[in-house]
């Protein structure tokens, strides 16, 4: 649990929660305005960090950059960038990390990436192969704290849970301290992962990633290609629901909040959310699971 500081030298209570908010970078000016004020609602919430996505291939390589700066020099908080390992050579990323290390960024999100073009993932010869690789090489440019993913469903290309738990074990291995996982709708399929981590020799912390839904349709799409399941209910709760943001969003609010009070009470009490750059869900579920929101400045009259 984390402890702040109201003021130099006053210890606030600790926080039974806490949260870190994960932002992409947006395309237009209409989405760069919605994540500016996204940004000034959950910085409010006294997040432990924000980490920025990396497109398909590293096409969002510059934006993710300019954002990870951005987000730096408004909150003054930690900011993670992800890197992966497609796109780029073994001497371009590591180039890229020096760069990162030299601006001040000591956190990055590793991931082995997806091909842009879509089908099976295949290793650049002179690249990273795989996020296990990555996290060896990010430690060799420099001390980072790397986060890496976990899959409670199973990667999609992994042979089965056990193959694709001694894949989680060679990234912490190779250096990564956290586990980040994919979003899950079924709260005990995440509680026996963690049960079968723990019982593989796994004493990293996991971090259950949250997603709100924003919207079902584009959610089952995605994921059908990362493999990710849909329950039932999660589908009739939403059903009806794509021409009404208001009542989607309340209903997305609810269902993460009840997983993460779920999750709190057997003892996990971390939580990465999936914002979708939208600060109504996620700010909701930190007011419901009682983070305090600090006071917006005033306005000048």
């Amino acid at each position: 649990m984390t402890t702040m500081g109201d003021a130099p030298g006053r210890k606030a209570p600790e926080r039974e929660i806490d949260v870190s908010f994960e932002f992409f970078p947006p395309k237009t000016d209409k989405g760069r305005a919605n994540l500016e004020e996204t940004l000034t609602r959950l910085d409010r919430f006294d997040p432990l960090y924000y980490s920025i996505t990396y497109g398909a291939g590293g096409s969002t390589r510059e934006p993710t950059r300019a954002l990870v700066d951005r987000v730096l020099a408004r909150t003054g908080r930690e900011v993670a960038q992800h890197l992966t390992c497609v796109g780029a050579s073994r001497a371009e990323i590591d180039a890229q990390a020096k760069e990162l290390w030299e601006a001040g960024i000591r956190k990055i999100v590793a991931l082995r990436g997806d091909s842009p073009e879509g089908g099976r993932y295949e290793p650049r010869p002179d690249g990273y192969a795989f996020a296990a690789d990555l996290v060896e090489g990010l430690k060799r440019v420099a001390d980072f704290d790397i986060a890496v993913a976990a899959y409670p469903e199973v990667h999609p290309e992994a042979l089965n849970e056990a193959s694709d738990l001694d894949n989680l074990k060679r990234k912490l291995d190779a250096g990564a301290t956290t586990a980040i996982t994919q979003y899950v709708f079924d709260t005990d399929v995440v509680l026996r992962f963690v049960e079968r981590a723990r019982a593989a020799g796994i004493d990293a912390p996991i971090v259950p990633g949250i997603m709100p839904v924003s919207h079902f349709g584009r959610l089952k799409r995605f994921s059908d290609n990362c493999g990710a399941s849909i329950p039932g209910w999660l589908a009739a709760m939403f059903d009806g629901l794509d021409d009404d943001p208001e009542t989607r969003d309340m209903v997305a609010a609810a269902v993460a909040t009840e997983q993460c009070r779920r999750l709190a009470e057997a003892g996990i009490t971390e939580f990465h959310i999936y914002t979708l750059n939208k600060a109504q869900p996620s700010a909701a579920i930190c007011r419901a699971l009682g983070l305090r929101e600090r006071a917006a400045p005033a306005r000048a009259a």
